[in-house]
């Protein structure tokens, strides 16, 4: 099997760096000699023309920026995407658009930053398929939902890890505040996420259920609880999460009406 990456930017480097551990041949394309460097490091084949990557692989990843797109239809003839299998990574562009553009099997993917240790929360849509279930493994774990939760995998899945990184350091700036270096609470702050984040996982349970075991009468983290209910902060990650989602739609239209 075949896999050309169209557009080697961050996530695509992280998917062709997950690609080396299958047994895959591997093209990647690039504008810059920058990137067409980085992907030779590789030992990966680089290359700046996209029809040529596009008519030798079996599979092609899209990951260029959505507005961009146009530059690589204008420049690559409709028989070349002819029998292929086409994966989106691209936000706002629906299955329906791409298959007109393309007429090629045509799934969409969305992975998060996490992409460039190996650690992606990956949405695949739509109709299941064990080599684009296969390829993006190698950079996390992998979901298959409806294209209509697009959107909302966006706000927070994609966006998520901006948010929590906000959270962490509201965590650490509290630490300053009370007389602890930065440093020292960064570093244990990370742990202690982690570690919740395992508690989590192995017990099953509900975050609820977690918060009542640490919460005790008259203690310290019940007084933290009732100034986070006065703040409303549940109720800003809400809000965050809805503007996110929002955006997301709204973006998803603005692409769409290029195409």
């Amino acid at each position: 099997m075949r896999v050309s990456i169209i557009g080697v930017g961050k996530i695509g480097y992280a998917i062709l760096k997950g690609l080396k551990s299958l047994n895959v041949e591997i093209i990647g394309t690039g504008r810059s000699e920058e990137t067409l460097d980085k992907i030779k490091k590789e030992g990966v084949e680089a290359t700046r023309d996209n029809e040529y990557a596009i008519k030798k692989s079996d599979i092609i990843i899209l990951a260029v920026k959505p507005q961009h797109f146009h530059s690589i239809l204008d420049k690559v003839s409709k028989t070349a995407w002819e029998g292929k299998k086409v994966v989106s990574v691209m936000a706002g562009i629906r299955i329906s658009t791409l298959t007109r553009l393309t007429n090629a099997k045509v799934y969409r993917a969305m992975p998060n930053i996490n992409a460039v240790i190996g650690k992606a929360t990956t949405a695949l849509a739509e109709e299941r398929d064990e080599e684009v279930e296969r390829i993006f493994r190698t950079i996390g774990n992998v979901y298959w939902i409806p294209e209509e939760l697009f959107d909302a995998w966006t706000a927070i899945i994609g966006s998520g890890p901006a948010f929590v990184a906000e959270i962490i350091d509201a965590f650490a700036l509290g630490a300053v505040a009370c007389g602890m270096s930065r440093e020292l609470a960064y570093q244990a702050i990370l742990d202690m996420v982690e570690g919740t984040v395992y508690t989590l996982r192995k017990d099953k349970t509900h975050p609820v259920l977690l918060r009542d075991q640490v919460t005790t009468p008259a203690g310290t983290t019940i007084r933290g609880l009732m100034v986070m209910e006065s703040e409303g902060i549940k109720s800003a990650i809400i809000k965050t999460i809805e503007a996110a989602y929002q955006r997301s739609m709204a973006i998803g239209k603005e692409i769409d009406k290029m195409y």
